[in-house]
């Protein structure tokens, strides 16, 4: 286990999956500190030639707030229109938070069937290896204002995982509101285990994950280790860890044993390769 945390280390594109929970307050007021710090943190780590995609929800959540809301519409239109209004406001807090340490962000929206299409998942990958070349740093996002059940993701956990498949990602990272996965929720159970290394990657690990996530969210636990193992099973190394302060990125690329680490099957090839 000591050695997969190593391998760590030599990850040169990473998958960062941030959610709604880490990117807003409880009173559903953007966290402006948290996005200036994530943004710092990749800005460092693409200074030293890593090539980093950052797949963020929040679109709902920051409309929302935006259009003083008292919570996620119930329609589907409705929902849609807010998501419009809020991916405004994520993209120009992103950017203007990395304009501040010297990269451009660049957005990308995704709907399921653009990357089923074998030609419209070329072109995404020719997009997102554009981007890289060009040391812009893709942000990712499920195209919520024109998608339906047909071609949803269903949550941006998910769509990280493929995120990182396709570009052939050797890291996938998903940050949330707490340490990593436990036996029991850690809310509810305060003698519940965290797991710090997982190698069995058959679905029975999803069992002890709980349900939904945030009432501004769309994920849970059980979304984030499902995304984990899928990333894993096809050779990409997943952690989940408590996205309350990006730092704990430096981390997680340093070994320490923090967070959960989902260890990528050896005989597995990632998309990109």
């Amino acid at each position: 286990m000591i050695e997969a945390r190593a391998k760590l280390k030599e990850a040169k594109r990473i998958v960062i999956k941030i959610g709604t929970s880490s990117l807003v307050y409880e009173n559903g007021k953007t966290n402006l500190k948290r996005i200036q710090t994530l943004a710092r943190v990749i800005s460092d780590l693409m200074n030293t030639g890593k090539e980093i995609v950052l797949v963020s929800s929040g679109a709902i959540g920051l409309g929302v707030t935006k259009l003083n809301l008292p919570g996620k519409p119930s329609t589907v239109a409705a929902r849609q229109a807010v998501a419009a209004v809020g991916q405004v406001n994520l993209m120009r807090t992103y950017g203007r938070a990395f304009e501040d340490y010297g990269y451009t962000a660049g957005q990308v929206l995704l709907t399921k069937n653009i990357l089923e299409g074998e030609e419209s998942k070329h072109n995404s990958l020719n997009t997102f290896n554009a981007l890289l070349d060009m040391n812009i740093v893709p942000i990712v996002n499920e195209n919520d204002t024109v998608a339906v059940d047909e071609i949803k993701f269903g949550d941006n956990d998910n769509l990280s995982s493929i995120v990182a498949r396709l570009i052939g990602a050797e890291l996938l990272i998903i940050l949330t509101d707490i340490d990593g996965y436990y036996s029991q929720n850690p809310n509810e159970h305060p003698d519940a285990v965290l797991y710090h290394n997982i190698s069995d990657l058959s679905e029975k690990i999803e069992e002890a994950a709980g349900g939904a996530g945030s009432k501004l969210g769309t994920g849970g636990m059980l979304t984030k280790v499902h995304a984990s193992r899928i990333a894993a099973e096809h050779g990409t190394n997943s952690v989940i860890a408590n996205g309350n302060n990006p730092e704990i990125i430096y981390d997680i690329l340093n070994g320490v044993d923090i967070g959960t680490l989902f260890i990528a099957s050896n005989d597995s090839l990632r998309e990109g390769e």
